[in-house]
């Protein structure tokens, strides 16, 4: 079923554990992710970068793709279609009109106070229609959907600030970076504890990619209930995908070439659901 993140994210942050967000790109990848966590009974985030509902033909596409795919696969876990980095409030307000139950507002390259006063638009629009809402404060470095940003950490002063807008969710920056990291992740394990001792909502991991598995561990000890995964899934389903084609060079069918990658997606799947659920 179709649900935002509140329920979820809440009794992660009591039970210590973290929901993942597996970030989507076609119809394949929707179709495995539910598949996989369905079997494992996990709730799961299906998040949606901009370019990503560009690429898929635009929001309610999307929506009509998971709704349908939740009922003709027979979904029972709980289900939360969330847009991850949104950058503005129009595209928020464009996702949640078509039906998605939960946003990213990130308006963290802006100062303090713009970011709150875009952000705080968007929870009140938000709430209205039962939709989530996390935010950003700090920069997450690296590289997504070609916009490149430096990093700078996230200070307890401005968490504290920014959840004064309502926001149900909080994504930090605090070492982690978007994309592969050019060197070892240098998360900022105190600062994390610190802010989750401090606040109420459920913290969020963005670029889980590449992080080793202690880390992982250690920032859900610290806090974190929340990680986005997706270059980690791009790299399993491109390594496969590259063999096949060379392997099977006269296979043109799309479904045989794009599904090819589908199996080593699934263990890369089940590999971050039993990290961050602790199984």
């Amino acid at each position: 079923m179709l649900v935002n993140s509140k329920q979820m994210l809440l009794e992660a942050k009591e039970k210590k554990y973290a929901i993942p967000q597996f970030n989507i790109n076609n119809l394949e990848w929707t179709k495995t992710i539910l598949e996989k966590c369905n079997e494992m009974n996990l709730p799961v985030i299906l998040g949606v970068s901009e370019g990503a509902i560009k690429y898929m033909g635009g929001c309610n596409t999307v929506v009509g793709m998971v709704k349908g795919l939740i009922k003709d696969l027979n979904i029972q876990i709980p289900v939360c279609l969330h847009v991850d980095h949104g950058q503005s409030f129009e595209l928020c307000k464009k996702a949640i009109d078509a039906g998605f139950t939960s946003v990213m507002i990130d308006a963290s390259k802006y100062p303090l106070d713009e970011n709150f006063r875009i952000t705080k638009e968007v929870v009140d629009y938000a709430h209205e229609k039962n939709v989530t809402v996390e935010a950003e404060v700090g920069h997450i470095g690296g590289t997504e959907d070609n916009i490149t940003s430096n990093a700078n950490n996230a200070t307890l002063e401005d968490c504290l600030e920014i959840s004064k807008t309502g926001i149900d969710s909080l994504a930090p920056a605090l070492g982690s970076v978007h994309g592969l990291y050019k060197g070892k992740p240098n998360l900022d394990f105190k600062t994390m504890k610190e802010i989750n001792d401090n606040l109420e909502i459920p913290l969020v991991l963005h670029g889980g990619t590449g992080i080793p598995n202690d880390d992982i561990k250690k920032a859900i000890e610290c806090g974190i209930s929340k990680i986005n995964i997706n270059t980690e899934l791009q790299i399993a389903w491109h390594n496969d995908v590259v063999k096949f084609v060379k392997e099977f060079e006269s296979v043109y069918d799309p479904r045989k070439v794009i599904g090819s990658g589908k199996n080593a997606m699934l263990k890369a799947i089940e590999d971050k659901n039993i990290l961050f659920f602790r199984l």
